[in-house]
This record gives C-alpha cells, structure tokens and sequence, in this order.
C-alpha cells in the first residue's frame, strides 16, 4: 500500500532513532549523557559558516562555544553577530589547532576553504572531535580514501554538509521512487546555472595584516598572495579549490545517485572549458559530465556564467524512468507520467536561487539536528562520510577527466581509474611540508 505523504512525514518525526554509522548508542551514552548539550566550534566564517551559526543556535541541544578563522575581520565581525544570539561573544581561536584542544568542545564544523577540509576534519577526530564538514569534505579522491578511515578508526560522526538529504519533500519523494513511482528509474539529469562575474588578473601584493596567509595556506605548497583570491575566488584555483562541479555539483548529482541507488559508476567522461571571460580561474565555467553504468545513467551540466534556467529553476535534478519523470530541487518536486502530463506537485512555498551562497534553510537546520541526534541519541547519520564521499569522489574523476581530455574507466569498487597511470597521479596532491596526512 502507497504510503501518503502525511505518513511519511509521521515516520521521519518519530521513526529516526537507530544506530548511527561506526558507533552503537551505549556508546554514545558513555561519551555525552542524554541530557548533555552538544557544544560546536565553527571552523571558517566567511559565508556558510553563519548558517552553522544560525542552525546550531535553533537546536535547543547545542550550544557554539568556539569560533575560529586566520582573518580577524572575520572574527570579530562573526563574534558580534553570535553575541546577539547567545547573549555571549564565542570563544575567538585564530588557530583551529589550538581549538581542538579544548575538552568541552564535542563537535567541529567546516566551512573554510576545500584544501583546508580533510585535514581539519581528520585532526579534529583524532582529537575526539565529532564532525560536520561542507561538501566537498576532501580536495581529492585521497583524501577522501583517508577521511573515511580515520572515521572508522577514531569511531567519531563525520556528516557531510549535502544538507538537501534532510530535505522532508526530498526524503518522501526518493522514498515513493524507490517504491516504484516512476518504475526503474534510469537516467538521472543534474544542473547549476549562475552569473559570476570575471575574476580578472591577480597582482602579487602583500597580504591585508588581518589575514594570517601562512596559516590560511595551511597544507597546500606554499604561494605569494594575490589581491584575487581571498575570500571567495579561491574556488576556481586548482591549487585550493575543485571548481563548480564539486562546489555545487555535488548536491545535484547526489540526488541523481539516491535516486538511482547507485555507487561508482564504470565510465566517467568530461567536456567544457573557460569560455565566458579571460582571467585567472583555471578551471571551466561550462562543463557537461557523463557517469555511465551498466543500465543507467547520469549528468551533469554546470554553467557558472550562464544563468538560463533549466526547466524554470536554476538548479535541480530531473529523474527519468520507465514509467514517469520527477524534477526535483530545493523547493519541491513534480511527478509526470511518460506523456509529459503532470501528476503530482509539492511545493515548499519558500524560491531558492543558486546565488543565495548563504542558504540559511530548514534542510540545514534539520541536517544539524539530525547529526546533533547522532551524538546523543544514537540516531542514524542521513550523510555519513562513507556515503556522502561516493558522489564527491566521482565528481573530482570529473575534474580529472577534464584535465586530461579523456574518458575513465573505473573500478566500481573504489573508482579507481583502470590502466590510466596519468589519472591516478592526480588521485593526490603534494603538501607543504609538515602537513602530510596520517592518521
């Protein structure tokens, strides 16, 4: 029998509780007491590190103790705007390492820049942190190889900030296509438009004094300032950043590939370029990817100069099958049959745009609450590191199969690339020294 969508929404209110990935709920109990607040330091506070704020401090079990960036602007701007909502000005860190030596803290969360992300997430659970980290929580597929280790060796949570997977209308709609509302679906079509301007042509200059460069660097070699890159343009840099694909791909081909129930897929090809301005960014602002498997497939379409919608939304994903299609996006769903008429809609009453780089939203405050649930209660992570990694590593074979203009084959066990020596020595990067991964 189908089940409604007032039901659905009755079992995720009261039927989450369960075991999270990598640690049985005693254990929980040990750790924090049930009635225990879970305390967060925000790591990166430039952008999304005030939806953090904004989601921690809706959770009536959490509290944000700690506030850490190497831009003292930015901290004194965060501090102010955290005392207005706690009555009290967060513990300020220039220093994330000297952070996670503070006992009282449970959890970190991420928001600084992609080269920065594996290496604070992994130190932060040797030092028996619990962690929430923004998609990508790796800058390449090693990383991702370790993060997923050091997660089940230190036996803390590592949620992945794809926060659309604590989606209620996302949640009831991969549900009813799981349970055959489109038949086998088989092709899942994903994209991101948006407008951004011309980065134009860096010059060498010296650092602002409130920016610690050095540590801002942090694992990656070593390289001079240039007015062009701090505090956002670091993305389009391959030394830093994984372009547009992991920057906001990652959560559209992820609901491509919940809804497809797929892993890693055989065959991962890329086409697109720099076509829009002549600057500095190195990576594409146009692109088209291919994820092919052995009865399905998904793409992935990224426009970062270009703001025509597709299907009237700036960023979506639509799923095909053999019975019917569902669009999909941040708020709501359509459901057609094979004739292209509708039959079902949802709306969450509320239009995104991919421009809004903030998303202060409900599916954040509930992917909060769902890892704060994890910590305390046991509750099933819905983006737990092992699973969230899948999309993000085959969305960085994405960047490497633009790189090296060809197609990959991988293993679809761990995706790595088959017979290909030129693709797996970019499955790493080199670090400034000092700063190498172990765990």
């Amino acid at each position: 029998m189908e089940q409604t969508r007032r039901d659905f929404l009755k079992s995720l209110a009261f039927g989450t509780a369960g075991i999270a990935t990598g640690l049985h709920a005693r254990s929980y109990a040990r750790i924090l007491g049930a009635n225990d607040r879970v305390n967060f330091a925000v790591i990166g506070l430039h952008g999304r590190g005030y939806a953090h704020m904004e989601s921690i401090a809706l959770n009536k079990n959490a509290a944000l103790t700690h506030i850490c960036d190497v831009d003292s602007r930015e901290l004194e701007k965060f501090a102010g705007v955290a005392k207005g909502k706690y009555n009290q000005t967060p513990v300020k860190v220039k220093d994330f390492r000297k952070l996670l030596e503070a006992k009282e803290i449970d959890a970190i969360t991420i928001a600084t820049p992609e080269h920065w992300h594996a290496h604070m997430a992994i130190m932060g659970l040797q030092a028996g942190k619990h962690v929430y980290a923004e998609k990508p929580p790796t800058h390449n597929p090693h990383e991702g190889e370790m993060l997923v280790r050091a997660q089940k060796k230190y036996n803390r949570l590592v949620q992945m900030g794809n926060q659309q997977r604590s989606s209620p209308h996302t949640m009831e709609i991969m549900q009813k296509i799981h349970q055959g509302l489109i038949g086998k679906p088989y092709f899942g079509r994903a994209w991101y438009s948006n407008t951004r301007k011309s980065i134009g042509t860096g010059k060498a200059v010296p650092p602002p004094p409130e920016l610690d460069w050095d540590l801002w660097q942090g694992p990656a070699p070593r390289r001079p300032y240039k007015d062009n890159v701090h505090p956002y343009n670091w993305h389009w840099f391959w030394h830093w950043g994984t372009g547009e694909t992991l920057n906001n791909g990652t959560h559209e081909v992820d609901l491509c590939l919940w809804a497809l129930g797929q892993r890693y897929p055989s065959l991962v090809s890329a086409s697109g370029g720099r076509y829009h301005f002549k600057d500095d960014w190195e990576f594409y602002d146009t692109l088209t990817a291919n994820y092919e498997y052995d009865d399905c497939l998904i793409t992935w379409e990224g426009l970062s100069c270009q703001g025509k919608l597709t299907y009237n939304r700036s960023r979506g994903a639509l799923i095909r099958g053999t019975e019917g299609s569902v669009l999909i996006d941040r708020d709501g769903y359509e459901v057609y049959n094979l004739d292209d008429k509708q039959i079902d809609k949802y709306t969450v009453g509320k239009n995104s745009t991919s421009k809004d780089l903030m998303s202060m939203d409900s599916m954040t405050d509930e992917h909060f609450r769902n890892l704060i649930g994890g910590i305390r209660e046991g509750e099933k992570l819905r983006s737990p590191i092992e699973e969230g990694n899948v999309s993000v590593t085959m969305l960085q074979l994405a960047n490497i199969a633009w790189k090296l203009k060809r197609a990959l084959r991988l293993n679809k066990q761990d995706a790595t690339v088959i017979d290909d020596p030129d693709a797996m020595s970019l499955w790493q990067r080199e670090y400034e020294k000092g700063w190498e991964l172990t765990i």
